[in-house]
This record gives C-alpha cells, structure tokens and sequence, in this order.
C-alpha cells in the first residue's frame, strides 16, 4: 500500500518550513572541520566504498562497457584484499537484463532510472511504463526524476500524485527521488520537495541526475537530511538519502558522512539508508586506501576507469 494512503496527515506542502541559509553555510563549514584519524579514516573510506551506486547513464552505453562495470563493481581493486562491493549500479532500463546476469548472485542491487530522465519531460503514463519496463527486467531501485516544471509552477499535487503513482508501478523494488536541485533555486524550494517526495512514498530521496550543476552541495545534503529527520520525528518512518553529482573525492565523501551521523545518526550510516550517487568517486577512494596501507599514492593507471 501506498505511503500516502497509509498515512493520515498529508501536510500543506505550501507551508514547508523556510531554511535559514546562513544557519545552512554555518553548520556545514563546521561538518568540514572535523579531524578524521587513520584508523576511523580506513573504515570511513570502505564504507563509502560500500555505500556508491557505480553509474553509467549515456548514449554511448553498450552491454559491453555495462558487463565491465558490472565486474569492476564486484572487483574494485583485486590487490587490496578484504574491500567490500559497492551497493548497486544504476543503469539505463533498457541496460537492466544485462547488468542483472552480469551481477548474478554478488548481492549487488541493480538500480534503473526512469520517467524520462533526466528531463522528466513527458507523459505520466509513458513515464509509468519506463518503470515497468525496468521491474520487469529485473531492476531492484527506481531513480526516477520529478516534474520540476510543475514543481515551479505551484503544482504540487500534480507532483506528489506522479510520485505515487509510480511508487506503485515499483512492486517491490524501492523508489530513489530525484529532486534535481540543481533547477529549483533555493534552499526552501529545495525542503519543499523533499517533503513532498516523502509523504507521497519515496525510500530515497535524491539531489541530482548528475546532469544539472550545481549537484549535491553539502548545504543542499544537509537541507534535504534535515527533511528526512524532521519525517521520521512525525511519521517514523525512514528515508535514506542519495546525494549524486559532483562528489568525485575522498574528502568530501566523509565529510558528508560526518554530516549524516551527525544530523540523523547511526542507523543511516549503511548502504540501505545513504548512497553515493558518483562514477569517479570509487577510484579516488581506492587511491586514498592504498595510500594508508603503503604510504604512497599508486598511479590512477592501475585502476580501471569502468
């Protein structure tokens, strides 16, 4: 049943709390003092390692480069024994077959975009049958994209009502929200539609297609976990969280993992409730590890782009 059926105060999304965006830059400059040490490093590193959803969305996508990324998710760096995998990889729907026989029983999810990404431009019933199609092929997650256009426009029953009906179109395979921050302007905007995509059903809630900059900024981040505790406070519910586009270090990666446990805590820190959105990002952590273990830094060149 659908999470807005179930629930019984579905609030006015006009009256979404307004961000104080100094308060914002404050907090998150201070998530960006906190002093990591070695040991709590390695283990923060494996665990975004374990939290990235390895992606490839572009026109270019074969079954070929699909099957590659599949291994190297399943491989990350062979010469560091005792890595975990990723959690998923996310893929076209039409690359989903393919991505789920190349995985085969490594227990790394197979994540789909849907309803027309990046855009959103298009009907809701074409948009319902990109789902589909993608469950049917064996997808475990849903990415799919709202109608910013309406968003913008005031339309958010039209928005909500999208979101759950696709929620429904999932089965069983859990829905990812994306927001793309990226084209709502503000902060308020930004809580706004989280809001929205909570109540009307979404496991996630997403910043970015990757495709729009700005992407995951660490004050839209914090802005959008805020959302997801204030949620949880009313509903008990819990929403995991996914920022994607523009995370490519280390360094950040943590920062906004001292960021979740410091703002929702420790249940959200795992793979079923936060994700990493990158492509580039896997890389630069297996170059920060390798670092720690032999106390220098190993050409990019032995590890594999895809």
């Amino acid at each position: 049943m659908n999470r807005n059926k179930t629930l019984k105060n579905i609030p006015d999304f006009k009256l979404s709390p307004s961000i104080d965006k100094v308060g914002v830059e404050e907090r998150v400059a201070r998530f960006q003092t906190r002093s990591i040490k070695n040991e709590a490093k390695i283990q923060g590193l494996k665990l975004v390692l374990n939290m990235i959803d390895l992606t490839t969305l572009e026109g270019k996508d074969t079954p070929g480069k699909v099957r590659q990324m599949c291994y190297k998710a399943q491989h990350l760096h062979d010469a560091y024994p005792g890595l975990p995998t990723v959690a998923a990889i996310c893929v076209y729907p039409t690359m989903v077959a393919e991505a789920k026989k190349a995985l085969g029983d490594s227990g790394i999810k197979v994540a789909s975009v849907s309803t027309a990404f990046p855009s959103g431009q298009s009907t809701r019933e074409i948009k319902l049958e990109d789902t589909r199609f993608a469950v049917e092929n064996g997808a475990d997650e849903i990415d799919m994209v709202i109608s910013r256009g309406k968003f913008l426009a005031g339309e958010y029953d039209f928005v909500f009502d999208e979101i759950a009906a696709i929620k429904e179109a999932c089965g069983k395979a859990r829905l990812k929200v994306i927001l793309e921050t990226g084209e709502l302007a503000s902060l308020d905007q930004v809580r706004r539609a989280s809001d929205i995509a909570m109540y009307a059903g979404a496991d996630f809630i997403k910043t970015s297609t990757g495709k729009i900059q700005p992407a995951a900024t660490m004050q839209v981040t914090y802005t959008m976990l805020c959302a997801i505790k204030d949620f949880y406070l009313k509903t008990g519910i819990q929403v995991g969280m996914k920022p994607a586009g523009g995370i490519s270090s280390s360094k950040l990666a943590l920062h906004n993992l001292v960021m979740v446990k410091e703002t929702l805590g420790n249940e959200w820190l795992n793979n079923e409730w936060f994700r990493f959105g990158a492509s580039s990002l896997a890389n630069d952590v297996l170059m920060q590890l390798v670092k720690q273990q032999t106390g220098h830094y190993q050409n990019a060149d032995y590890f594999s782009i895809d």
